[in-house]
């Protein structure tokens, strides 16, 4: 089950991305509007999808900003790239996400506090090793998971149960 839900995971990341960039086209197909628009409304609630912080295709603006693009991006590409390597035990997943997390934590904070402007690009890229540590990390935890036939997995600094 574990399995499936990794593989599932991977390919709902894939198609999320493929979606996102599709949108703007689909916008000016009239079969496809009404649905588009869903997206849209939907990604609205997981994104601010200012206009001077996105990117935009053929003038048409992608439903999340550049942000947040780069960490879905990258996510599916981490996704994917944990199917490619074969499922073990991670260590230190706590510390990799903190430091995937350093760029974008850095250019956020940067920019809220009025210290520096980034171009969409920069922060796209400062997305990407965060999107790409968390799809790895998820999808490799799972394939463990299910890798593990049942048995019980636990931190090594929390005590197994017995019995």
């Amino acid at each position: 089950m574990t399995i499936l839900l990794a593989g599932g995971l991977t390919v709902a990341a894939v198609l999320w991305v493929v979606l996102l960039v599709g949108a703007p086209a689909g916008l000016s197909h009239d079969a496809l509007g009404g649905a588009v628009a869903y997206l849209y409304a939907a990604a609205s609630q997981i994104c601010h999808q200012r206009a001077e912080r996105s990117f935009a295709l053929s003038g048409m603006q992608l439903p999340v900003c550049a942000r947040c693009f780069g960490l879905y991006l990258s996510g599916a590409l981490g996704a994917v790239v944990a199917w490619r390597s074969s499922p073990r035990p991670l260590l230190n997943t706590r510390l990799l996400l903190a430091l995937a997390a350093v760029p974008t934590g850095v250019t956020w904070a940067l920019e809220s506090a009025g210290l520096a402007g980034f171009s969409n690009l920069t922060r796209a890229a400062a997305a990407l090793p965060l999107g790409a540590a968390a799809g790895w990390v998820f999808v490799q935890m799972l394939r463990y998971d299910a890798e593990s036939h049942g048995r019980e997995i636990h931190d090594s600094r929390t005590p197994a149960r017995i019995g």
